[in-house]
């Protein structure tokens, strides 16, 4: 299974982010046996403990949602399956009702989705590579980022 680098660095940087979490609460934790006089005059450290623990946990439910997030957009991207089924594009038309364009083989077909059902809505005509919208054609003829900021800068 390919891990996208997305996903491995946000890893990496929840990990570093923990350790050095973990880390910082160890080395400031004072060393309770050090001397006999200055462990009775210590906190108990109920409320302090407490605080640490929901911390903990709050850090944990965000990394969860993170992951959770990032592989629903994930499952979105990803494009034809064993069967030869991709999405080529989706959109939300209610709460629970989606308009979606499948390739299935060399045909498209747009779907309307909706809870329990899954109806044809038309066949569409097959891609060409001629755009056939005014908003197609002016997207091909858009400068590019690089050219853009060259001009601006006046290179």
């Amino acid at each position: 299974m390919h891990i996208p680098k997305s996903i491995a660095r946000l890893s990496a940087v929840a990990g570093v982010f923990i350790l050095a979490t973990v880390h910082a609460a160890e080395t400031a934790a004072p060393a309770r046996f050090a001397a006999p006089g200055v462990a009775s005059s210590l906190p108990s450290g109920g409320a302090s403990g407490i605080g640490q623990v929901t911390f903990a946990l709050l850090l944990v439910l965000a990394a969860v949602f993170v992951v959770a997030l990032l592989l629903k957009r994930l499952r979105v991207v990803t494009g034809a399956g064993a069967n030869g089924i991709e999405v080529l594009a989706q959109t939300s038309l209610g709460a629970k009702e989606r308009a979606v364009i499948v390739r299935v083989g060399s045909e498209r077909l747009l779907l309307g989705v909706a809870s329990g059902q899954v109806s044809l809505l038309q066949i569409l005509p097959p891609e060409t590579a001629v755009p056939n919208t005014p908003a197609d054609a002016a997207a091909g003829q858009r400068p590019s980022f690089a050219a853009l900021l060259k001009k601006s800068l006046g290179r």
